[in-house]
């Protein structure tokens, strides 16, 4: 039977989201059988609910929200309203995202003392490493299922992917793979096996792709500990005279203010509404946003260095066959400084239907150039670039008082300037993407500037001096010992490696921290 628990009930943990941080505590809580409540601002939609066209689901599962942008980036011009394209519903991103699940590099966690201080960036070590982490790294990846790991095979190799294999070994690059992702790739798992439709991006409709919305949020349901609320977007955190979060206000689905009162309150709503939320808190004992004491909340906002390279090549390769992401160069994501900047790269498969090609091959951009390419989209390869950026101060979340959203509650603006470093591996990683597909005989490569951001890290990040971010190495923040961080947006760095696994690994992890002091009355 699904709970169904009092808005007075203060016993209960509230999570904040239900994606791949907010999703697998849900689940990891009830199942040690604490009482969780999850919020979840979207609607809630199953594979048989998912749809293979790229705008009708954009226009499903997308978070549409207001937003505005600031800063040099591109996105701003290009995509002012749409900074990130993440998912509004049970599941969260997971969603949409493409399963890539990649361990952090042990050097990645300690980012400060590997690289040296960078002009303009503001590094930090984790206050945790690879060692701590990889018993939690083994849990996720048997939880997602990951290929390539625990002695489940790969996946097979697409059109796109044997492009991109064939390109990568004439460079000399060995590190070459269908990569570990968190799709089914046997019959005799606990999902359906992939079935290689090709719409990684839109929700599996095979239920092959690990997602909290049908594993997650449906097994925690069934211990009778969780009970999630649909179309519940919070508006604030509450707390008493000594400080201590006590529940949250939420807009439900009519747009009737309800209170949640909660005895731990975490925030899992991504990395631009998770420090939004802590900042639209601000009472008089917290003027500047709650667990802001060190002014840190909404800064260092990280979303990858990314862009694209599409090969063109004589004959059909029809890449949107097979796994979106199936795929992998690793070998440039080693910290090399002699290639003239710190951190590294992925390079991973990528295939974009048309309507999207339309949009992102050349955003606002027209004539012959675009056209032709668009006319060979059959015989088109393309990669994607994923590298660690530096944090910066100035890369924050803001709210803008000025733009309220449908709610009234001010909106969150997003600003974002590259750093040097950004720009140095971009153009590092362009050109040699670009080598790759030259190297098969390619006749025409496009390096294609960044998309709406998908992987949106720090804004409230972790720390081990409370100065220096917003929560400790569990999450939980610095000023108000009841009040944790479950998202992207606790990553002190963001590495190189697609992020969710270690979402997930953290998820875990804090779960059993949140149950264990919850038992012994710290909590």
């Amino acid at each position: 039977m699904v709970a169904k628990f009092e808005l007075t009930d203060n016993s209960v943990v509230v999570i904040i989201g239900t994606g791949a941080g907010g999703g697998t505590l849900a689940n990891e809580l009830a199942q040690k059988g604490v009482k969780v409540v999850a919020l979840e601002a979207g609607g809630r939609y199953l594979p048989q609910d998912y749809v293979n066209d790229e705008w009708e689901s954009f226009g499903q599962l997308a978070w549409l929200d207001k937003r505005t942008t600031s800063g040099d980036w591109r996105v701003a011009r290009d995509f002012s309203g749409l900074p990130s394209w993440i998912v509004k519903a049970v599941g969260g991103s997971t969603t949409h995202w493409a399963g890539a699940s990649l361990r952090f590099q042990d050097h990645e966690w300690k980012a400060l003392t590997t690289y040296g201080r960078v002009d303009g960036a503001n590094l930090l070590d984790w206050p945790i490493d690879g060692a701590e982490m990889a018993p939690w790294y083994d849990l996720a990846e048997e939880k997602m299922g990951v290929t390539l790991t625990g002695g489940r095979p790969g996946l097979p190799g697409n059109n796109n992917y044997k492009v991109l294999e064939k390109g990568a070994l004439e460079l000399g690059y060995k590190e070459v793979s269908t990569g570990r992702m968190a799709i089914q790739s046997t019959d005799d798992g606990p999902r359906m096996a992939c079935q290689q439709t090709g719409f990684c991006f839109q929700g599996c409709k095979w239920g092959a792709k690990w997602s909290t919305a049908y594993t997650e949020i449906p097994e925690g349901e069934a211990t009778g500990n969780l009970e999630v609320r649909e179309r519940a977007h919070v508006a604030r955190i509450l707390h008493d005279d000594d400080g201590k979060v006590t529940g949250v206000v939420y807009f439900d689905a009519d747009g009737n203010e309800q209170t949640q009162l909660a005895r731990i309150v975490c925030v899992a709503g991504n990395t631009i509404e998770s420090p939004r939320l802590l900042l639209n808190s601000a009472t008089e004992m917290f003027p500047d946003g709650l667990a802001n004491s060190s002014g840190q909340v909404g800064r260092n906002y990280m979303r990858h260095v990314t862009g694209s390279v599409y090969g063109v090549f004589d004959k059909p390769v029809k890449m949107w066959r097979g796994t979106t992401m199936a795929g992998i160069v690793q070998d440039e994501a080693r910290h090399d400084p002699s290639r003239g900047f710190v951190a590294g790269y992925e390079l991973e498969t990528l295939a974009l239907g048309l309507p999207f090609m339309a949009a992102f091959l050349d955003p606002g951009g027209w004539g012959r150039e675009f056209t032709t390419a668009l006319d060979s989209y059959e015989n088109m390869a393309g990669m994607w670039i994923v590298g660690e950026d530096m944090p910066q101060e100035t890369n924050r979340i803001t709210v803008n008082r000025d733009q309220p959203d449908q709610f009234g509650l001010p909106s969150p603006n997003v600003h974002f300037s590259d750093h040097p470093n950004d720009i140095a591996m971009r153009n590092h990683a362009y050109k040699q993407g670009m080598d790759i597909y030259k190297a098969v005989g390619a006749t025409r490569v496009f390096p294609t500037p960044p998309y709406p951001s998908t992987h949106n890290l720090g804004t409230n990040r972790m720390s081990e001096n409370p100065r220096d971010g917003v929560v400790n190495k569990w999450g939980q923040t610095h000023d108000i010992p009841n009040l944790f961080v479950s998202d992207g947006s606790q990553f002190t760095t963001g590495a190189a490696e697609n992020p969710t696994l270690t979402i997930v690994a953290l998820a875990i992890r804090q779960a059993d921290h949140i149950a264990s002091e919850m038992a012994a009355g710290n909590l």
